[in-house]
């Protein structure tokens, strides 16, 4: 009875630890992935001290003007591409289109503020992007619509990455370190770099931060009168962009749960020094309350999931190995000589 108890032991701890390693290594790398099917919309709202904007001045015809302490709203849907041929059943690569736009509140008259369209494939497992990618790409324009569609867009080569390092997310068990985060605005990653431990909503959430230093991202030609130039028609000056940005991960799913930026913007002419440059914008926004908690809503679900993949396994790798010395211990219990009462082996 005692030897058929240790072998049941046994075999449950063998099982135990197998199963636990199945969990881990083969099932959760086969769940642990974005989607293919991928369609996110976000809302972030906030405020723009100053902004340069353009009014409506009869059919299609906008006049540039600022406008100070003015509501603003920015949307982004990101959506798979089913289209890409990277979006193959079962491929580890996903083409995500990611559609952004910022738009005055109660402002009819006024165009959005900014626009931006973008393509690029991302490893499904860590959420950084990869090549090769066939359909990447990046269109931005201001205020003023392009007449085409693809006006305005830069398509990356199909063997480079276009536009590094991660965009949407972090990686599934984001850990507590700096990674590499592609800013749209000056097509370049930065060091999103992570500050501590924090909660949303009764969500555990890691903190994470960037800042961008002022750069210049561009030119823009406006009307002297913007720029303290009433006589000069138009001139063109360096757009020079800052700003700060802190999220909140969900470090069991990488997904971003909250967000809050601040930008600045300025218009710098040659003579000029950036501190003398003219504001062209300079607002902040923050993810809204609908948003935070949908994204809570999405994490605690899929951290539900992958709770059974990550968690679980090592429980089940305690149990199975408190199994295995249990039944060893009663194995060689089971095999001691016996001695008599006057201490003489048994033969």
């Amino acid at each position: 009875m005692r030897s058929a108890l240790t072998y049941i032991l046994l075999g449950l701890g063998v099982f135990a630890l197998g199963f636990g390693l199945v969990l881990r290594l083969y099932t959760y790398p086969q769940l642990a992935k974005m989607p293919l099917d991928l369609d996110s919309f976000s809302v972030a709202t906030g405020t723009a001290d100053r902004a340069l904007v353009f009014v409506e001045n009869g059919p299609d015809q906008h006049v540039p003007e600022f406008r100070e302490d003015l509501p603003i709203t920015s949307t982004t849907k990101v959506t798979a591409d089913p289209t890409a041929p990277e979006m193959e059943k079962g491929s580890d690569v996903a083409a995500y289109i990611e559609a952004t736009r910022i738009t005055a509140n109660d402002n009819p008259d006024i165009g959005a503020l900014s626009a931006s369209v973008r393509q690029l494939c991302v490893d499904r497992h860590t959420g950084e992007a990869v090549a090769p990618c066939t359909t990447q790409f990046i269109q931005e324009s201001s205020s003023e619509q392009p007449e085409t569609p693809e006006e305005g867009r830069v398509y990356g080569e199909n063997g480079t990455v276009q536009q590094p390092g991660f965009g949407f997310k972090l990686p599934f068990d984001t850990e507590k370190t700096t990674y590499p985060w592609y800013d749209l605005r000056i097509k370049d990653t930065v060091d999103l770099t992570f500050e501590r431990e924090d909660t949303v909503k009764g969500l555990d959430v890691y903190q994470f931060s960037y800042r961008i230093e002022p750069q210049k991202v561009g030119s823009r030609e406006v009307p002297g009168s913007l720029l303290g130039e009433p006589d000069t028609p138009s001139i063109e000056a360096d757009l020079h962009y800052e700003a700060d940005r802190t999220m909140w991960i969900d470090p069991v799913t990488g997904a971003v749960i909250a967000l809050e930026q601040s930008v600045t913007q300025k218009l710098v002419q040659d003579d000029e020094t950036y501190e003398d440059g003219e504001v062209v914008f300079d607002g902040t926004l923050a993810l809204d309350d609908e948003t935070v908690t949908k994204n809570i809503a999405d994490a605690e679900d899929g951290g539900g999931k992958l709770w059974l993949l990550t968690t679980l396994p090592i429980i089940l790798w305690i149990v199975g190995g408190l199994l295995i010395v249990g039944a060893v211990l009663l194995l060689v219990r089971f095999r001691e000589p016996k001695v008599d009462a006057g201490n003489h082996r048994l033969e």
